[in-house]
């Protein structure tokens, strides 16, 4: 039976949402590959910070900054908390923000509360709801409904399914998705969980009419080793570094004839500027905002996004870039491995 201090019925979803997140602070990358761009330096400034704009487009809204948060967790009391907080962060700083899927309140109504608090802490901010491709039209309305959504994330996460002991793969996600996408009356994005996306995959759901992705590349959180931790045989150790880095993956989305949405792993504000430069509309952060929030609480998450938010205009104005329109245009160059895989994938590089 539920108690305050375990507010839902013992199941199953909340125990795994809550091993995620346990487990979401020990395995997460430190290289998304975005180290090996470089700005050429530039000794006279073009640009004043105060003439910086770094608004942005996407899923049909203007945004005053390219930052979102990204999806993270939902269905557990603990999940619950962190949802809050993160609202609340969003809420203040004018942020979009992506909850965790929301399976498990489909599954399971009572847990429904641990995802619907971000929109009581956030009433009037853009909020994502979030679900896997496995899932149905009516679910995606349902989720859509449940917090009153401004648009709908779509997670592919084939290599956590595959490794993760309740996992399933079926080959008919990309029907679902296009499915989804007609019948939903807000705008959808298709978001990979940390594995990257390639050519092919973004040419097939361009083909199925998704207009928006999250790229979300290998170097952020690694679902592939929280996944083998879970499990009493480790079996699939091997796969830790499995995937696309978040700039190979950018790279790969060059041919998109949509927008790009960048994440996985993002560290700091040149890694955004890098991520925006190479194509990006916008830059998502979880695991970023996650160890702080979690080790030194909501205050100093909210700091670190606070400080990012404020030098993101210096570092326009050091490339002198007073946009993103012109920080597109800005010089840059790659390290020779970097090279040498856009060289093998016959990548046009920007």
């Amino acid at each position: 039976m539920p108690d305050s201090k375990h507010p839902y019925p013992k199941n199953p979803y909340s125990r795994r949402k809550d091993e995620h997140l346990a487990l979401a602070t020990r395995f997460h990358g430190d290289d998304n590959g975005l180290d090996q761009v470089h700005f050429v330096h530039q000794s006279l400034p073009a640009v004043a910070t105060d003439q910086v704009d770094i608004g942005t487009a996407f899923l049909g809204r203007h945004f005053p900054t390219p930052l979102y948060i990204n999806a993270m967790t939902g269905g557990s009391a603990r999940a619950k908390v962190i949802n809050g907080q993160l609202a609340t962060i969003a809420a203040r700083l004018h942020l979009p923000l992506a909850t965790g899927s929301l399976s498990a309140a489909l599954k399971l109504p009572v847990l429904a509360d641990s995802f619907t608090i971000v929109r009581e802490n956030d009433p009037d901010g853009f909020i994502l709801a979030n679900i896997g491709a496995d899932k149905t039209v009516a679910d995606a309305q349902a989720a859509v409904r449940l917090l009153a959504a401004n648009a709908l994330q779509i997670h592919v996460n084939v290599v956590q399914e595959t490794i993760m002991p309740e996992g399933s793969v079926t080959p008919d996600w990309l029907a679902h998705i296009q499915a989804i996408a007609a019948a939903v009356d807000v705008p959808v994005v298709v978001k990979e969980v940390g594995f990257g996306m390639s050519a092919e995959t973004l040419a097939q759901l361009a083909a199925a009419g998704i207009t928006t992705v999250d790229i979300s590349g290998r170097g952020g959180t690694n679902f592939a080793e929280i996944e083998n931790a879970r499990r009493p045989d480790h079996a699939y150790a091997y796969l830790a570094d499995w995937g696309l880095t978040t700039v190979q993956s950018v790279l790969e989305s060059r041919a998109f004839p949509g927008t790009i949405l960048a994440s996985g792993g993002i560290r700091d504000p040149l890694q955004v500027l890098k991520a925006l430069r190479l194509g990006a509309s916008g830059v998502g952060v979880a695991g970023a905002v996650l160890r702080p929030l979690e080790k030194e609480g909501p205050e100093a998450a909210e700091a670190m996004l606070r400080q990012w938010l404020a030098q993101l205009p210096a570092l326009f104005a050091l490339v002198n870039a007073d946009t993103i329109t012109a920080l597109k245009k800005q010089p840059i160059w790659y390290d020779e491995l970097l090279l040498s895989y856009a060289r093998q994938r016959r990548l046009v590089l920007p």
